[in-house]
């Protein structure tokens, strides 16, 4: 019955035109919130920010934005995504919280723990600024299509549990929102180009919930996650200045927990290993490897060996999904 509901829903929406599916929804958001107040958690993502200014669109000072730094997003991503989001308009609350984090985290080295406390950690200070909000009475959400198929149940087996779907609104106590839940990425991507939103914001490359958690594998430390920032930018506005940003899909450094023997300023070095990702997808549900040339990669590897304290070696990952999986962890 639910799998039928969301057929039909997806049916009624996937032929109208930005423009058109922009009016429609405005238009049932301010029938369905009429002067209600609504929170809405913000990633940095594609998702979120489309979610945030259409509904903004709709209810305009009745949305409250929450951006949380939980200390593991790229380098100044805090500052630059805060300052793009005013741009937009929207009533948005920065909260930094990444000692918090990083306490929680300490001598965690598991895989799934780390995802587990960073997300408990996101809920947990959402909640906390949420419950300073005065007559909030709707969770907004950046739910997509994928995330609902991806979620239902195939003979009583969930096939992927998300973030998006659920969770949040039975701790507020809240109705839900998800003004996007029938679209797919590229879908989002041109509702959020007729919105006016910069390109260069939407076709950022996906970047994981946990952030930098999943790319920094053994560990979680300040120190570590320092190192992890300086490497990631450095390879990905390489990308941008040679043109090949918009050639992949998605791409981020790994900080891997082993140290190498390498020589820096004719002195022996016993310092951190660095691996490249870049791959190409649709969907994410399979990827290959990009094959970055040559030359662009010895410029970053000599880059981040000479620029980033506590790093001398990089590697590249020619692993494809499958077997492997896009992210490390």
């Amino acid at each position: 019955m639910k799998e039928e509901k969301h057929h039909l829903e997806r049916e009624r929406i996937k032929d109208l035109s930005p423009a058109a599916f922009i009016e429609l929804t405005v238009n049932e958001l301010k029938e369905q919130l009429t002067d209600d107040r609504v929170v809405l958690g913000l990633s940095g993502g594609v998702d979120s920010t489309v979610t945030a200014v259409l509904l903004n669109k709709a209810i305009g000072q009745n949305l409250f934005c929450i951006f949380v730094d939980h200390g593991l997003l790229r380098k100044n991503e805090f500052e630059t995504v805060l300052e793009n989001y005013k741009t937009l308009g929207l009533n948005v609350i920065g909260i930094r919280a990444a000692q918090r984090f990083y306490d929680a985290l300490k001598g965690v080295t598991d895989p799934e723990a780390k995802r587990k406390i960073i997300g408990k950690g996101f809920i947990d200070v959402f909640e906390e600024e949420a419950h300073k909000l005065q007559n909030i009475k709707w969770l907004g959400q950046g739910t997509i299509y994928p995330d609902i198929l991806e979620s239902l149940t195939a003979e009583g087996k969930v096939i992927k549990s998300h973030h998006n779907v659920g969770g949040l609104p039975e701790k507020l106590n809240l109705k839900l929102v998800e003004p996007l839940k029938y679209l797919f990425k590229d879908e989002v991507r041109k509702v959020g180009a007729a919105l006016g939103i910069a390109e260069s914001f939407l076709q950022r490359h996906p970047f994981p919930g946990p952030g930098l958690g999943v790319r920094l594998l053994g560990e979680i430390t300040a120190e570590r996650v320092r190192i992890l920032q300086e490497a990631d930018d450095i390879f990905v506005s390489g990308l941008k200045e040679f043109g090949l940003y918009g050639k992949v899909w998605q791409a981020g450094a790994i900080l891997l927990p082993v140290q190498s023997v390498g020589v820096k300023n004719n002195e022996r070095t016993y310092e951190n290993a660095v691996v490249l990702r870049a791959v190409h997808s649709v969907n994410a549900m399979t990827a290959d490897w990009v094959q970055l040339p040559y030359n662009f990669l010895a410029k970053i590897s000599n880059d981040i060996i000479h620029n980033v304290n506590g790093v001398n070696r990089v590697a590249y990952d020619i692993s494809a999904k499958p077997p492997a999986t896009i992210e490390w962890e």
